[in-house]
Formats: structure tokens, C-alpha cells, sequence
């Protein structure tokens, strides 16, 4: 295989408010931490651990827009997009890193306050799902010039 590939596919909560940038030629970038959780049994104490990975999400334009003002702390959503790392130079003149996660689809999964009201072991009942990629024709509508 000669291609290489670049993808991050992240489900998890916002840890803080999207905050916003605004450029002189119209565009914008948002950006938020997402924090993913891993939890297991540790097998020396049979206690549950719960280990936290956090990540930086950048956002650009329409869809920053979007995340601004629909998301907030505590929301789920799922991120898709690549990994890409900047590299800067802070006031003592030290080279400086950081990885990013380069956010290209996003989807919003559930807000702080259903995250509340639904106990571990109750379903979210009749939750709608959205597909952009789905046939925007009704379920259930009969087509005549079917050929089967």
C-alpha cells in the first residue's frame, strides 16, 4: 500500500466553551478540549479506574459557527477529522508543540442536561438520527414505478 492516512474518529465530552477567532477576511476558527474516558477493572484491587485523555479540537469557519452555538460544556459529540501538530516559539524563546485535531465532521450526540436525566440503565427513547449522507425522501412512502 503505498498511501498513507491521516484520521481521527473521537466520541466524547466537551470540557470547556467553544471559544471563538475572528480574522480580518471573515473566516473564524473555534476551538474546544474534548475528553475521552477508558475505564477498567484493575485486576491486583478489583476497582474500577477510569482514565481521562483530553483533546484539542479546532474548528473552522461555517462549522465553528455552528459549534459556538449549539455546544457547550458537558455536551457529547462525536469528531471526526486528522491530527496535526503546530509548532511556536514562547517568550523565552523555547521552540513550543502542540497536537491538534483538525475537526472536518462533527456530529452532536447529546447535551449535559440528557446526559443528567438518563439513568446508566435507561434507554434515550425516540432520540431522532440525522445521516447526511441518507435519502431525504419520507420512510414509507409508496413509488409506483418500482420495477419489483
Amino acid at each position: 500500500m503505498s498511501g498513507t492516512l491521516n484520521k481521527v474518529m473521537l466520541i466524547g465530552h466537551l470540557g470547556d466553551e467553544v471559544k471563538m477567532h475572528y480574522f480580518e477576511g471573515g473566516g473564524c476558527v473555534g476551538r474546544f478540549p474534548l475528553a475521552t474516558n477508558e475505564t477498567y477493572v484493575s485486576k491486583q484491587t478489583n476497582e474500577r479506574i477510569t482514565n481521562t485523555e483530553w483533546h484539542n479540537i479546532v474548528v473552522r469557519n461555517k462549522a465553528a459557527e455552528i459549534c459556538e452555538k449549539y455546544l457547550s460544556k458537558g455536551d457529547k459529540v462525536y469528531i471526526e477529522g486528522r491530527l496535526k501538530t503546530r509548532k511556536w516559539t514562547d517568550d523565552k524563546g523555547n521552540d513550543r508543540y502542540s497536537t491538534e485535531i483538525q475537526c472536518n465532521d462533527f456530529t452532536f450526540l447529546s447535551t449535559k442536561k440528557e446526559s443528567e436525566t438518563n439513568a446508566p440503565n435507561k434507554p434515550v427513547a425516540n432520540k431522532p438520527e440525522f445521516n447526511a449522507q441518507s435519502s431525504t425522501e419520507p420512510i414509507g412512502e409508496d413509488n409506483d414505478d418500482l420495477p419489483f
